[in-house]
């Protein structure tokens, strides 16, 4: 599970610019954003609620001098506020959070009816419909990366030892042999099992190190075996040089 500032967040109290879409909020350079997913990651981690707010649930999350407040609502959960913890106070910055809350209470209870029965409205802090759209303008990316580390990973198990191997993308099944020709070249065979738009196979095949993406061609059969049944099939050649660095990356992690 991955924690996210709101827009607000990031701009009024982390300080920082809204970075292209290419990078996920959740991976911004800050030691609170990092606190905050290495706290949230899994669900049995550390929570300590903000009791002082009572019209949702949020958890305090500390690094040094920042405090912040986060809604833990699946993936992504938000932080919705934060601040620094002044010198000779211990958590003024929640109780400064609180009476803010108190007072957008006693605002919409002004202009609203029936009025709240809750001590706090933290409505103006929470994930709105800008910090929704940014985070469905990321997913592109997020999918990107996952298809780049899972074309790798079975690339590199059969650089290894020259069998099949097999990888979940999107909802279908990815299987690459990779094998050595007897003119020294190293051949590729990829398959596709599954319902996969056409953009997402053209995207699977460029993530292939070292193959030129234009010379990728349709096959009938996968190395040692016959096509099965709802398979896609493509070979390519792979360049030697990007092979061998891709291992390297492999003995590099």
């Amino acid at each position: 599970m991955s924690v996210r500032p709101t827009l607000r967040c990031l701009r009024e109290e982390l300080g920082l610019k809204v970075p292209p879409v290419n990078e996920p909020l959740n991976e911004l350079d800050h030691p609170l954003i990092g606190k905050a997913n290495g706290q949230f990651a899994v669900p049995t981690g550390p929570r300590e609620r903000i009791r002082s707010v009572d019209d949702a649930i949020m958890f305090k999350v500390k690094v040094q001098r920042w405090r912040g407040a986060v809604v833990d609502g699946g993936e992504p959960s938000w932080l919705i506020a934060a601040g620094v913890r002044e010198d000779g106070s211990r958590d003024d910055f929640y109780e400064a959070l609180a009476t803010a809350m108190k007072a957008a209470r006693a605002r919409y209870n002004a202009e609203h009816s029936p009025p709240l029965t809750t001590q706090t409205h933290s409505g103006e802090w929470l994930a709105d419909q800008d910090d929704r759209d940014r985070y469905r303008a990321e997913a592109g990316i997020r999918l990107l990366r996952e298809l780049r580390a899972a074309v790798h990973q079975v690339v590199c198990a059969s650089l290894l030892d020259g069998r099949e191997h097999v990888a979940d993308i999107g909802g279908a099944e990815l299987g690459v042999v990779v094998q050595g020709t007897e003119d020294h070249a190293t051949y590729v065979a990829l398959r596709i099992v599954g319902s996969v738009p056409d953009d997402l196979v053209a995207v699977v095949l460029s993530l292939v190190p070292g193959c030129d993406r234009d010379t990728w061609y349709p096959e009938f059969a996968m190395p040692e075996r016959p096509l099965r049944p709802g398979e896609q099939v493509y070979s390519n050649l792979m360049d030697p040089a990007a092979a061998a660095r891709l291992l390297d990356e492999l003995d590099g992690t």
